[in-house]
């Protein structure tokens, strides 16, 4: 349930109501009865709990000990700081 902001049109009282999306405006302000008008909320963040939210919940799990292969990006920057020169006769 969402919690909606109020402001009274005569004093001014700003107030928050806990209510049901299906529950009518509020229509007369606590402090002075006087009419209010529902205000315009920024709403709440999204809050993600339990399991499958994380990077790691995603990642595969290693199928034994075997040898990790170099990445390619590793070997291009070797390939690439080397130089061979070639001596004709």
């Amino acid at each position: 349930m969402p919690t909606y902001e109020y402001e009274c049109t005569k004093c001014q009282h700003h107030f928050e109501k806990f209510q049901s999306m299906k529950d009518k405006p509020l229509q007369k302000c606590p402090e002075c009865r006087g009419k209010v008008r529902r205000l315009l909320g920024a709403g709440a963040g999204i809050i993600f709990k339990g399991s499958g939210f994380y990077e790691t919940d995603y990642k595969k799990k290693s199928s034994g000990g075997g040898e990790s292969k170099p990445s390619k990006t590793s070997s291009t920057t070797d390939s690439k700081s080397k130089t061979t020169s070639i001596k004709k006769d």
